[in-house]
């Protein structure tokens, strides 16, 4: 069946941008006669909060659009994650690593080094903690990152189909060298959380038989470490769209910052649902 979702984070007000996205999910799934599912994000307890989840609810059902009930929740997911992870720490493709955010800034602003290169998912990882042990079972208080190296080690070609981003649609293919030097070891469990976005939003949509994932161009560059944990944890490849970013009169795109742009603020102001949708270009 024909499935798409919006998976939003309960950390702060949906903003246009957020509506465009599950306005046009939504309207996929209609046209096609399919699903249109609604996830909560929540892996991030230090932020999520249940004031916001309850004005995603609010919000979404407002401007029209409806879903099946229940409705997934990352945070009961942590089975799931954790049995995958077991799954790829057995077979050696993750290790442990105990860097900052400052020690990676400083590995990769070395004057041998050139300047940092930056990836989906950040600085891309200098490798400092590769060679840490593997040994017995799988930690549970540090980050832990995919070898890139060896996670794509006779893993065959790689590609995703993308339907909607007008540079790249059609059969994308993707790079075992770019992996390794432009993406590199990725944090697939960060220590307070457990699980990592990459890992969560992979599994989720298996759970889900999610068909076609409908989200922002910004995340185009990380499905590409998205394929690779499909391929490796033996999970369906779905189609993308990575539609257009909704941005302010300054060309910025939006943040859930932008409280002038929230859904809930233009609501108080008077707006309609369809004034919503032509603010958009729907």
């Amino acid at each position: 069946m024909f499935t798409t979702r919006f998976a939003p984070s309960p950390t702060g007000p949906l903003h246009l941008g957020h509506a465009y996205s599950a306005m046009l999910a939504h309207d996929m799934a209609q046209a096609a006669g399919g699903a249109f599912l609604l996830r909560i994000e929540d892996i991030d307890r230090s932020r999520a909060r249940p004031a916001w989840e309850a004005q995603i609810y609010d919000d979404l059902h407002w401007l029209g659009l409806t879903w099946p009930l229940p409705v997934l929740r990352q945070s009961d997911r942590h089975a799931a994650y954790d049995a995958a992870l077991d799954d790829l720490w057995a077979r050696g493709l993750l290790y442990p690593c105990t860097c900052t955010r400052q020690d990676i800034a400083a590995a990769t602003s070395a004057p041998q080094e050139g300047a940092p290169l930056l990836g989906p998912d950040g600085l891309v990882y200098p490798g400092t903690c590769r060679d840490a042990s593997r040994s017995g079972a799988r930690p549970a208080d540090v980050a832990l990152r995919l070898d890139m190296r060896k996670a794509i080690n006779g893993i065959g070609n790689l590609w995703f189909d993308e339907a909607a981003l007008p540079a790249h649609r059609g059969r994308v293919r993707i790079s075992a060298g770019d992996l390794v030097s432009k993406v590199g070891d990725v944090v697939l469990a960060r220590r307070d959380m457990g699980t990592s976005y990459h890992l969560s939003v992979v599994l989720d949509d298996a759970a889900q038989g999610v068909s076609d994932v409908v989200r922002g161009a910004d995340l185009f560059e990380a499905t590409q470490i998205h394929i690779v944990l499909q391929r490796l944890l033996g999970l369906p490849t779905p189609a993308y769209h990575h539609h257009r970013l909704i941005r302010d009169a300054a060309g910025k795109r939006l943040a859930k910052r932008d409280d002038a742009r929230a859904i809930a603020t233009f609501r108080a102001e008077g707006a309609s649902p369809a004034q919503i949708r032509a603010m958009v270009g729907l």
